[in-house]
Order: C-alpha cells, then structure tokens, then sequence
C-alpha cells in the first residue's frame, strides 16, 4: 500500500485508493471523460449514465471543442471552456480527477486541457472505471448535484504546438517529435480509421505507441519504466518534446507519462495525424522511424 500511495500526485495521476479516500472532500470533482473512436463498439454517454463513479459529471470532448474546426474535438475557445465548467459546476479551488470507461485512454487529453487552462489540481484516475469496478468500489446511475462554480483561465500556451511549429521542429531538430499511434499506422502499413488520410509519419518523429506506457491492467507503468520505453524507442529526453497520434487525444498519455518521468518541456500537437495526413503538400515518411 505504501508503494502505491508514494505514486499518488494530485497533479499527474492518483490511484483508485486515493480517490476512495477522498471520495467526500466537498472540493473534489470527478469527470468521465470518455472517448472513442466512431468504429469502436463503446457508447460513452450510455455507459456514464448505466454506472459511474459517485458525484462524477460527464465531459464531452467531442462537444467542448472548436466547433470552427474542421479537425476533430480542437481545443475550445477560453469562453467555451470555462462556460461549460461553470455549468458543470466546476471551478477554482477544485481538485478533479478525470477517469475513462477504457483504463487510461481518453481521460489524459482531458487532464492536458486542464493543464493548458491554467488549472494544476488535476489528475488522472489510474486503471480508471475498470480498476475502480473490479475492486468492488461503489458506482451510481444518478446525475450529480451541480453549483456554478467560477473558474479563472490563464491558458498555457507552450502546452499546444500548431502544424507550423511542428513543421518547423521536423525541419530543424529542436524538438523531439513522439507519435502514440501504433507501428503500423506511424510506418503507412496499416489504414487510418479517419477517411482521407494519408499513410505514414511526420518526417523525424519517434513511435511510443501508447500502450507500450500501460501495464496489463491498463494502468500506467512506474516512471523508471515509462523512462525506460522512451529511451528504447530513441527518444532523446534531454530535448523539449511534441507529442501526436490520430487527432490529439492518445498523444495526451504520452504527455502524462513525460510528466511523470519529471520532464515537463512538453506539447500536444492539437491537430496531430488528422491534420498532417489530410494536407499533401506536408512530406510524409513512411515505414519504420
């Protein structure tokens, strides 16, 4: 038990004994941010509303986004953001832990955008519904009792790149450059689930798929181990690091995990692979890195 409760940081990842234990702090907010991919046979809200963690609120990463964004579930503009928190009666002075129905799947991107708003008292439940199910830990079907709540936003900008910056950090060097996609999707051998798409990688990127960062119980590796996967895949950990996937949610658990190692020089590719792949005149590699 001591070994697990030395991992517990409210500010990257908390375990299912953490939140158990802090489960009536009246400053404790709890969101299902579950996504997945249209193919993929998991209806998030119908799950949320069949069973979930006592007093959690549903966050829709696909609707607080940038709907003037044709890429899918962009960053939502300040106002949106902080709207949607207030009425979802979440806001300053706030510890929120964010949970998927997977294990640790969607629930990064979201504990990212947190992060990209000024918000640090944010952490990601580890193992997620899973985890807190098979341990026999109480779940509910009721909506949640909800106050407005006020939240300041101060966004973080060195937190998101655009495909410039990433252009340029491809070009130059200056930044590693991670994608979370699997071997075959980063090498062009396998199809894109998005139509349109071109196969391959951002020239000079690096492949960390994003399970390689999770044990068999979906839940995150040690830092030593996690330190250990960016290293084998060639990832030079004293450079600053952009990170991408499909369309900006898996390239979120890369971002974790850097920040759980202690390296906080980091970035999100917002648009990531549903951007680069759908522009012909940006150079694509494929095969292997």
């Amino acid at each position: 038990m001591r070994v697990k409760m030395a991992q517990d940081d409210p500010k990257t990842l908390v375990s299912t004994e953490w939140l158990a234990a802090h489960l009536k702090n009246p400053d404790l907010r709890i969101l299902d941010a579950t996504w997945v991919l249209p193919h993929v046979e998991l209806d998030a809200v119908a799950g949320y509303n069949a069973a979930h963690i006592p007093g959690a609120r549903f966050f829709d990463i696909d609707e607080i986004s940038d709907h003037r964004s044709e890429l899918p579930h962009m960053v939502p503009p300040v106002e949106k953001f902080m709207s949607r928190m207030r009425a979802m009666g979440v806001g300053d002075g706030h510890q929120v832990v964010v949970y998927d129905q997977v294990g640790v799947s969607s629930a990064p991107r979201v504990w990212w955008l947190f992060k990209l708003m000024g918000q640090e008292n944010v952490a990601v439940l580890d193992g997620g519904l899973p985890k807190w199910v098979a341990e026999g830990r109480n779940t509910e079907d009721l909506p949640p009792m909800v106050r407005d709540r006020h939240m300041t936003v101060r966004v973080q900008n060195h937190l998101v790149k655009d495909v410039t910056q990433v252009s340029s950090a491809s070009k130059l060097g200056d930044y590693e450059i991670v994608d979370a996609r699997s071997r075959g999707r980063f090498a062009g051998t396998e199809p894109e689930p998005r139509a349109g798409l071109r196969g391959g990688h951002i020239p000079n990127s690096k492949n960390v798929p994003f399970g390689e960062l999770l044990t068999e119980q979906k839940t995150l590796k040690s830092p030593d181990e996690l330190r250990s996967v960016f290293e084998a895949a060639g990832v030079d950990l004293s450079k600053p690091v952009i990170t991408s996937c499909g369309s900006g949610i898996t390239a979120a658990i890369l971002s974790l995990a850097l920040e759980r190692i202690g390296k906080t020089d980091h970035a999100v590719y917002d648009g990531s692979w549903a951007e680069w792949g759908a522009f012909g005149t940006l150079p694509v590699k494929t095969g292997e890195a």
